[in-house]
C-alpha cells in the first residue's frame, strides 16, 4: 500500500491513484478480468484499459497520449518506444505470454480452405493491416511458406499486393485484430486470421482451420513495461509497477490461461 498523511493522531490513509493501461485488442477481454482481480487487493488503485492494435496505441504513445503501462501483442512496437523513444522504464520490461495465430472460418461455411497454404480458395478474407501484429504475423507466415516474396519489412507488404500473390481474391483490411474475429464470426467475410486467444466467447460461431507454428510466423510474444513521464506521481508510478508484477503471480497466469494464452 502507498501510505500518505501519517501522523500520531490519524490512522494511515491510502492514496487513491488512477493508472491507464493501454492493451493489445487481442487482451480485451482477459485484461477486464485481471483489472477486476488485481483491484480486489489494491482497492486504492483504479486501473483504465484501452485496447487497440498495438501499433495504433504505440503511436498515441509517441503523440503524447497519457500512458502508464503498454501492453503489446509484439516485440516491434515494445522496442520503438524502449529503444527508440526511450520511454520504458529501464529494467521493468518483461514478457508475459504468448499466443498462436489461427485461420478461422465462420460455423458451416463450407469453405474449400483448409489451411493458408490454399487461403485464396475463399470467397473473401479479413485481414489485419500490417502495423497490426497479427496482420504482420500473417505476412510473415505467407512469406515463409513461398505464396509472398522475401521483403525487408513484412508489414509494409500492401493487402493489394497480397490479393494480387493470391490470385485477385477479396480481401477486407481491418484495423485490429477483434475487427476480424467479428467479421468472419459474422459471416461477413468466409476466412480471417486471427490469435487463438480471439476465438474465446466466439466457440459457437467460429472454426479454427488450421493453427500456424511459429515456424511460420514467429514466436507470438506479448511484453509489458510501465512507461515513463514527467507528470507521474510516486504513487501512480508505484501502481503501475505493481500491476505489471501482478502479471506474472498464479491468480493472472490461470486467467490468461483461461483465454488460451500460453505462459512465456
Amino acid at each position: 500500500s502507498l501510505l500518505a498523511g501519517c501522523g500520531s493522531k490519524a490512522a494511515a490513509k491510502t492514496e487513491a491513484v488512477t493508472i491507464t493501461v493501454f492493451a493489445a485488442k487481442s487482451l480485451n477481454q482477459v485484461m477486464e478480468e485481471l483489472i477486476a482481480e488485481f483491484q480486489k487487493t489494491h482497492e486504492n488503485v483504479s486501473v483504465q484499459g484501452n485496447y487497440d492494435s498495438s501499433g495504433t496505441l504505440m503511436v498515441q504513445i509517441e503523440e503524447g497520449a497519457a500512458c502508464d503501462v503498454f501492453f503489446s501483442a509484439a516485440v516491434k512496437q515494445m522496442n520503438q518506444l524502449d529503444d527508440t523513444d526511450g520511454l520504458v522504464v529501464e529494467g521493468t520490461r518483461h514478457n508475459v505470454v504468448n499466443n498462436q495465430v489461427c485461420v478461422v472460418t465462420y460455423k458451416e461455411s463450407n469453405t474449400k480452405v483448409t489451411g493458408l497454404k490454399d487461403i485464396k480458395k475463399a470467397g473473401s478474407i479479413a485481414l489485419a493491416d500490417g502495423s497490426v501484429p497479427v496482420g504482420k504475423y500473417t505476412r510473415q507466415a505467407m512469406v515463409n511458406a513461398g505464396m509472398l516474396e522475401k521483403a525487408d519489412d513484412v508489414s509494409k507488404i500492401s493487402t493489394t499486393d497480397i490479393s494480387e500473390a493470391l490470385g485477385g481474391v477479396e480481401i477486407n483490411e481491418c484495423a485490429n485484430v477483434g475487427a476480424v474475429a467479428a467479421a468472419v464470426a459474422e459471416g461477413a467475410e468466409e476466412i480471417g486470421t486471427v490469435y487463438y486467444s480471439d476465438t474465446f466467447g466466439y466457440e459457437d460461431n467460429l472454426e479454427i482451420i488450421e493453427k500456424l507454428p511459429n515456424s511460420l510466423t514467429g514466436d507470438v510474444i506479448y511484453p509489458v513495461a510501465p512507461l515513463k513521464s514527467d507528470d507521474i506521481s510516486d504513487a501512480e508510478f508505484n501502481a503501475s509497477n505493481e500491476f505489471v508484477k501482478f502479471m506474472s503471480e498464479e491468480k493472472a497466469v490461470k486467467l490468461f490461461e483461461k483465454y488460451h494464452f500460453s505462459m512465456s
